[in-house]
């Protein structure tokens, strides 16, 4: 088979390096791709939301399978493009997609079909979220956390917790005054604050059946102890000791079967990746958002722990034979660790030499996947803020988080920042067992 994935992040990256370990896969291409993706597929000059551009590509060189990692082409309907020209691509439709471009598509739907999630508003102007703000504070006290979300794609950062009222207001002012988001903050949902363990619940289906993935848990916030703004994600690792069998069970029934029912009630049944990140609460697990795709870092720790072919589980997802594709899992764990460009999330530098890759060569214990890094001058350098993703694996949790540590002091380059907190929570549940 041939196979295209489109993007060019550490998700890709992960996605390549397991496609690769396929008897089915003769050859990968990869657009745009990385330096780390360049040693396993080829890497091809196309942006992942030039549609027209991909699909050509994939019909001159007898594409078998496309694999979407971004949200930004789904949402563009890059599915809807493929399957038009009688492609066969891993992917929900554009429609199906607003479940993430469109978080008040999702709050609606979750609500008409009583799939558990926080109370919300919607606000289609400024003037509506300050009114809808004054009256919630005028019920509760000026230091009630709240939470403050553009509708539409925001790379992850579009949602601020709202630690008081000025937090929130300034929030608001931000997204739909300032415009930092552009036009995905035109509308904005305000949700009361949820509180208990968060968790990423991901699932393939093709739109009837479906598999879920390792739980995993991320790490949202830049600083270390969840301080600090959004990023894309600064870690991940799986298990979840807070997210017992029957905690996953009941995001798999109460939330992904139902959100799947329900997308396919609008007549389009949702096939590819499907992601609920979660809350285990006192009253339950209720939804915090869904992706229509898988997750970046989670995927990084989700597809070493894979121990059977992914391939089949993606053609499964296209043709409607999930249900007979095997799937088998590792008896270990994995943590991945995110090392950044100093002053990510905010303003950055980029082509800054990467010093040390050399010295850490992929094996069962560590695995290297590069999220924004580009060859220049016959170097590898950074390309964005999030630059590396150190996978450890282990028997452990405690054996992985040690072996991504290891692993990433080997490397370097100039500002480099990581946090050194990754997988605390899950240690602190182990060690209170």
């Amino acid at each position: 088979m041939r196979i295209l994935v489109v993007g060019g992040g550490g998700r890709e990256h992960a996605l390549v390096w397991k496609i690769a370990q396929s008897p089915l896969v003769e050859k990968i291409y990869c657009a745009p791709g990385n330096a780390g993706i360049a040693q396993l597929a080829e890497c091809l000059p196309i942006k992942p939301t030039d549609l027209t551009a991909l699909a050509e590509f994939a019909e001159a060189n007898a594409i078998d399978l496309t694999v979407v990692g971004p949200e930004a082409p789904l949402t563009a309907g890059i599915v809807d493009f493929f399957e038009g020209r009688g492609m066969r691509i891993v992917g929900p439709s554009a429609s199906c997609a607003r479940i993430e471009g469109s978080k008040i598509f999702a709050k609606r739907l979750m609500k008409t079909y009583g799939i558990p999630t926080a109370d919300f508003w919607e606000c289609d102007s400024l003037e509506e979220g300050v009114t809808h703000l004054n009256a919630y504070y005028a019920a509760h006290s000026h230091t009630t956390p709240i939470v403050i979300k553009a509708d539409g794609l925001a790379a992850g950062k579009g949602v601020t917790v709202a630690q008081n009222r000025e937090e929130a207001l300034a929030a608001l002012h931000t997204m739909m005054g300032e415009k930092v988001f552009g036009d995905a903050g035109s509308r904005v949902v305000i949700e009361e604050c949820l509180f208990g363990e968060e968790a990423s619940i991901i699932a393939i289906t093709d739109g009837y059946d479906l598999v879920p993935l390792a739980p995993t848990q991320d790490h949202k916030r830049i600083g270390e102890g969840d301080t600090g703004p959004n990023t894309g994600g600064m870690g991940a690792y799986s298990p979840v000791p807070a997210v017992s069998e029957a905690v996953a069970e009941e995001a798999i029934e109460q939330i992904l079967r139902p959100a799947i029912r329900a997308i396919a009630d609008l007549g389009i049944p949702y096939r590819g990746f499907l992601y609920a990140g979660i809350m285990i609460t006192e009253e339950g697990v209720k939804t915090i958002e869904f992706n229509c795709r898988l997750g970046d870092p989670e995927t990084q720790v989700i597809l070493p722990l894979l121990a059977s072919d992914i391939v089949p589980l993606l053609l499964g997802a296209t043709d409607c034979t999930l249900a007979q594709a095997p799937v088998e899992w590792h008896e270990y764990a994995a943590t991945t660790v995110v090392a950044a460009s100093g002053g990510y999330p905010g303003s950055f530098e980029t082509g800054k030499e990467i010093k040390g890759l050399d010295k850490v060569v992929n094996s069962r214990e560590c695995v290297v996947f590069h999220a924004a890094t580009t060859l220049q001058d016959g170097k590898t350098v950074t390309s964005g803020g999030r630059v590396l993703c150190v996978t450890g694996i282990g028997s452990t949790v405690m054996d992985s988080v040690a072996n991504a540590y290891i692993g990433l002091s080997n490397l370097e380059f100039e500002g480099m920042y990581y946090r050194k907190d990754i997988a605390t929570r899950a240690l602190r549940h182990l060690s209170l067992d």
